[in-house]
């Protein structure tokens, strides 16, 4: 295992797309839910708690070698917003793309080929950490990271926060990150027993109602 594979998969360089989605924080500035950096870390702790933690089970899962092709049922039965399956895909493929090209592997191709228009994005982030020779926390770490600091990197540019406060939201989040990730491993570890039920399934309905509401908008800075 290499820790600068780990480097590389979280850059926010790693062409996965991820710079065009707000993971909901567009549509939380728009409704008057995020206004400053106060509302914006507690906007990531909630994310970061419900679907933050399911995505990060579903990928520690996959590195841990799971079935993808359950897994991603699985992640579908865990997100109820049309929209938000559609954009979870829309990553999954360009993460998809990013990842053969740098880690080539067969379980990837075989993936690809099994979801053409892609398969959701914690799915192929977990199957891209295992084949870049990374382990599960590795993959619940990049997820749960992933999942917090999009919405900060887009509310900096939506209200023009200063970036230094959105930096500090995210590192103030860091214990509970780390708390997520050993949850979302050890629910990874159990599905060989206790198969997929054994994963979360936290419910954020807010980010469900705005998910469907952003998509609808004729104008947006970000696809979701």
């Amino acid at each position: 295992m290499t820790r600068t594979a780990l480097l590389v998969l979280a850059d926010g360089r790693f062409p996965a797309g991820g710079h065009a989605h707000s993971g909901g924080a567009e549509a939380a500035v728009e409704a008057g839910r995020i206004t400053d950096a106060a509302s914006l870390e507690a906007f990531c702790r909630g994310r970061l708690h419900t679907s933050g933690l399911a995505a990060a089970a579903l990928a520690a899962a996959a590195a841990l070698g799971t079935d993808p092709v359950a897994l991603d049922a699985a992640a579908d039965a865990r997100t109820p917003s049309a929209a938000l399956r559609v954009a979870a895909r829309r990553l999954g493929r360009q993460l998809m793309r990013a990842a053969r090209a740098t880690w080539p592997h067969p379980e990837l191709d075989a993936l690809a080929r099994a979801f053409p228009k892609g398969a959701h994005q914690p799915v192929v982030l977990g199957l891209t950490a295992r084949a870049a020779g990374l382990g599960p926390e590795d993959a619940a770490y990049c997820s749960a990271y992933e999942g917090i600091s999009g919405p900060a990197t887009a509310v900096v540019r939506l209200l023009s926060l200063d970036p230094f406060d959105a930096t500090r939201a995210l590192a103030r989040l860091a214990p509970e990150a780390d708390q997520v990730v050993r949850d979302a491993v050890g629910a990874a570890l159990r599905c060989a027993d206790e198969g997929l039920d054994a994963l979360p399934a936290g419910s954020a309905p807010l980010l469900e109602i705005g998910a469907e509401a952003h998509a609808a908008r004729p104008v947006r800075l970000f696809a979701s």
